[in-house]
C-alpha cells in the first residue's frame, strides 16, 4: 500500500510543469502584490486630487518646509501624482528583490518608474537634458543586462 502511494506521488511530480513551461497566468496567478501596488497609485492619485481640489494642497505648497518648496516648483497635480506613483513602484521593486515569495522580473516597473520620474523632470529641467539621460540610462541598462544574463 505505501509502494502504491510513493508511486502515484512520483508520477504526479513527473507529471508537474517545471517553471519554465508554466504560462505566465500559471506562474503569477497567487501573486497579490501587483494589485495591492496599483491600489495604492490610485489612491495617492485621489488623495492628491481631492487635497487639491479642497485648496489643501496649495495651503500646505505655501508652507516653509523643504519639502514643501520642492513640491511647488513641480507646478503641477500631475507632476505630484506621477512623482508619487514612480515611489509607490519602487518599493514594489525593493519587496520583489528583498521577499522570495514575490520574486518575478522587475524591469518593466523599473522601466515604468524611470519614465515617470523623466516626465516630472521634463517639466522641471526641460526635455533637452531628460531625454538623453533617460537614452543613456536605457542603453545602459540594456548593456548591462546582456552582459551579466545568466546561461
Amino acid at each position: 500500500m505505501t509502494d502504491e502511494k510513493f508511486d502515484e506521488k512520483g508520477m504526479e511530480k513527473r507529471e508537474e510543469k517545471s517553471p519554465e513551461e508554466k504560462g505566465w497566468h500559471e506562474k503569477y496567478h497567487f501573486d497579490p502584490l501587483g494589485g495591492i501596488i496599483w491600489a495604492l497609485i490610485l489612491i495617492w492619485a485621489g488623495v492628491v486630487f481631492l487635497a487639491d481640489n479642497l485648496g489643501y494642497l496649495d495651503q500646505w505648497l505655501r508652507t516653509d518646509s523643504g519639502l514643501a518648496a520642492f513640491f511647488s516648483k513641480l507646478g503641477g497635480t500631475w507632476q505630484i501624482v506621477l512623482l508619487g506613483a514612480a515611489a509607490i513602484l519602487l518599493g514594489e521593486v525593493v519587496i520583489r528583490l528583498l521577499v522570495p515569495i514575490y520574486r518575478r522580473p522587475v524591469g518593466g516597473t523599473l522601466f515604468l518608474a524611470a519614465v515617470f520620474v523623466a516626465i516630472v523632470l521634463g517639466s522641471l529641467v526641460g526635455w533637452g537634458i531628460v531625454l538623453p539621460i533617460l537614452l543613456i540610462a536605457l542603453g545602459l541598462w540594456f548593456l548591462t543586462r546582456n552582459l551579466f544574463r545568466r546561461k
